[in-house]
């Protein structure tokens, strides 16, 4: 008989499981308001015209074959040197794999440290992928409480509560994904020390680091003393450049005695999957190179769109939020008495008025009765959605004048 495996059928993208219903809505004539995927190429923004010039010069130059698994040289010198001169990280270019996106970064770590039944910790709320990687390898991910009342920080005792014997790494991610903290110097000292004590390594997904809102980002690494860290980052956010999937893996090891294995266990499995795109490599040389002037665009409208939905929630019957620091992501928590739970919330409101935003519970325990949604809309559909709630609002009988003002 034909047998499928029972840990694909597990898999849960909360981010993604509500378009055939956006579909639905569609074909029924109602435009969607997508709220729901963090892609700033969906809403008015570009990428820089100097990326794309570079990656069509490569293309035409014929740089179209697979490249080293690990990535081009030319590029992992590029971050190298970035790394260096932005945060003074000393990652050697042989200390550095580029790969397909973050969500490829995530896998090769997960697998490089689990074995079936092993464990590994992740802040909650989380980012799905986090969670399914550990489904399909047959391990776990454990979530600990990032503490809302101090703006989602982590919990630094309930990590402590969660290690066990099975425990092989410990997750950060500042700036984060759902909820736009990000992480106070004393957290990371105190996550790093923990981590020390146990002889843990430390993985850290930075792929928001330079989008930042309000407050200062604190690079996670100064705080590294005798243990392996393994830092995630790429070029979709802060270059625009989410479909090119580009990321890159980069191992600070100041013990020396796990570096040169992680990097051996990573490029097996980047082996196995042959090579990185080479031509979008080559631009993302260029965007290394080529500065930042973007970004100061990128985030201007941000902290206006990001200002305009905190009010907007603030205003709404039912909802409280804390004001997200960096990312595009707000967070905000809803009253279960009036709008239900929040998969309930976020289907009927995207059936009923067509608004797409994502059920919070999508991103673990820690996530239940809230919903996440993107800001990066333009101020006229940010304002159309919320108009679109309020009416969902009267639809339940619950409409105030708060929600009206």
């Amino acid at each position: 008989m034909t047998k499928f495996s029972d840990s694909v059928y597990k898999i849960r993208y909360a981010i993604r499981d509500l378009v055939p219903l956006a579909r639905e809505v569609e074909r029924r004539g109602k435009k969607v308001i997508y709220l729901n995927i963090g892609d700033p190429l969906k809403y008015d923004f570009k990428t820089p015209r100097h990326i794309i010039e570079m990656m069509y010069k490569a293309s035409l130059s014929g740089y179209n074959y697979y490249s080293d698994s690990q990535g081009i040289y030319e590029l992992r010198e590029a971050i190298s040197h970035y790394l260096k001169k932005r945060y003074s990280i000393d990652a050697p270019p042989e200390h550095i794999v580029v790969t397909n996106g973050v969500a490829e970064a995530i896998n090769f770590v997960v697998r490089l440290f689990t074995e079936p039944g092993d464990e590994y910790l992740v802040p909650g709320p989380s980012y799905p992928s986090y969670i399914f990687a550990s489904t399909l390898y047959h391990s776990r991910a454990r979530e600990y409480r990032c503490i809302p009342e101090d703006g989602f920080q982590p919990d630094v005792d309930d990590i402590r509560s969660k290690i066990t014997p099975r425990t092989r790494f410990i997750l950060l991610n500042t700036p984060n994904n759902p909820t736009g903290a990000l992480y106070s110097p004393k957290v990371l000292r105190e996550v790093m020390d923990l981590a020390a004590e146990y002889n843990l390594p430390v993985v850290s997904d930075e792929i928001y680091d330079r989008i930042i809102l309000d407050g200062v980002y604190t690079p996670p690494h100064q705080y590294v003393d005798d243990i392996l860290y393994i830092g995630l980052n790429g070029f979709s956010k802060q270059y625009l450049m989410t479909g090119w999937r580009l990321g890159y893996i980069y191992i600070i090891d100041n013990t020396g005695n796990y570096v040169d294995k992680a990097v051996e266990g990573i490029l097996k499995q980047a082996r196995s999957r042959l090579s990185p795109n080479t031509p979008a490599q080559y631009g993302a040389i260029a965007a290394l190179k080529g500065g930042d002037k973007h970004l100061k665009e990128l985030i201007f409208k941000l902290r206006r769109r990001t200002s305009l939905f905190y009010k907007l929630v603030s205003e709404t019957e039912g909802m409280e939020v804390h004001r997200p620091k960096a990312t595009f992501y707000i967070f905000p928590k809803i009253d279960k008495k009036i709008y239900g739970d929040d998969r309930e919330f976020a289907s009927n409101l995207l059936r009923h008025e067509g608004v797409y935003i994502v059920p919070g519970s999508g991103f673990g325990v820690y996530g239940e009765n809230h919903f996440r949604a993107v800001t990066l809309a333009p101020e006229n559909l940010i304002e159309e959605a919320f108009h679109r709630i309020w009416s969902y609002l009267k639809r339940l009988g619950r409409l105030t004048q708060k929600s009206r003002s």
